[in-house]
């Protein structure tokens, strides 16, 4: 296995939650590889799932995940992660429908059109997010571990992230923003291409949604991984910065990114509450 293979699907990782860096002095790669593989395998199936426009070339990518991952554990794999994680004993205890499991719900939503409200978008999402949460969890912390909270999360995140893309993705199948959202705000797919009131009000009624469902996930059962809960931790408070904000998307953007001692608290805190779960 190249070394070089392996770091490049971890920088892109790091290209689209910077942040993570951070929690690395906490998550030792060295120490603990296949929490570091198994993070950007993730990434690599959401870029699958909502980076390609074709929907049979998402397709063609997500089914051979699928053929790598349900036979990763007789072969050992071919894919520079697949090969980390399944030399890792934690990777052959899990059942191999909960390393395929995500990619089914990928290419189950490939078409997915625009949901109709934000309860929609919930469910929607968290086919996807949450079979990557139930993986996730029962990686870092075992099967008896409820995934609940994290699905959440993950689903949160997802569409947070998807809110930073609503210019780009204005054309596209599936908007950031719920279709009763438009309506209310009187919105057309050309508005959310460029900043105006209505626009920044629908966006700061978005993040208040998101901002309220963040707050009942912290009363699920489960516990998040490092990275996860640095990804929240970060996440909520993106949106609380933005709500107040005259361009919130601009604010969100600029946040994206951010690094500096109030992160380095954040995944402080996200590698205590991994390490006490885990005992």
């Amino acid at each position: 296995m190249s070394e070089a293979a392996l770091q490049s699907y971890i920088d892109k990782w790091l290209a689209v939650q910077p942040q993570q860096r951070i929690a690395l002095a906490f998550v030792d790669p060295h120490a603990y590889p296949g929490h570091v593989a198994l993070a950007a395998l993730e990434q690599e199936l959401l870029a699958a799932a909502y980076g390609i426009r074709e929907p049979q070339v998402a397709a063609t990518k997500l089914n051979w995940w699928a053929e790598e991952l349900s036979g990763a554990a007789a072969s050992g794999g071919r894919h520079p992660l697949t090969q980390v994680l399944f030399d890792d004993e934690r990777a052959h205890a899990l059942p191999s429908e909960r390393w395929v499991a995500p990619v089914l719900a990928a290419m189950a939503q490939l078409e997915e059109g625009t949901a109709a409200d934000f309860p929609a978008q919930l469910a929607a999402g968290a086919l996807l997010h949450g079979a990557l949460a139930r993986l996730e969890t029962a990686w870092w912390y075992g099967e008896d571990v409820s995934p609940e909270r994290a699905a959440r999360v993950a689903t949160l995140s997802h569409l947070l992230f998807a809110l930073l893309r609503l210019e780009e993705d204005a054309e596209r199948d599936r908007l950031a923003l719920p279709m009763a959202r438009l309506a209310r705000h009187g919105l057309s797919r050309a508005d959310l291409r460029a900043a105006g009131a209505a626009r920044e009000e629908a966006i700061r009624a978005q993040l208040a949604d998101l901002d309220m469902a963040w707050r009942e996930a912290e009363r699920l059962p489960g516990t998040l991984s490092a990275f996860r809960g640095l990804e929240s931790r970060h996440a909520r408070t993106l949106v609380a910065r933005a709500r107040k904000a005259a361009d919130p998307l601009a604010v969100l953007r600029k946040g994206q990114g951010r690094q500096g001692p109030g992160v380095t608290w954040q995944a402080w805190l996200a590698a205590r509450e991994w390490r006490r779960a885990a005992g």
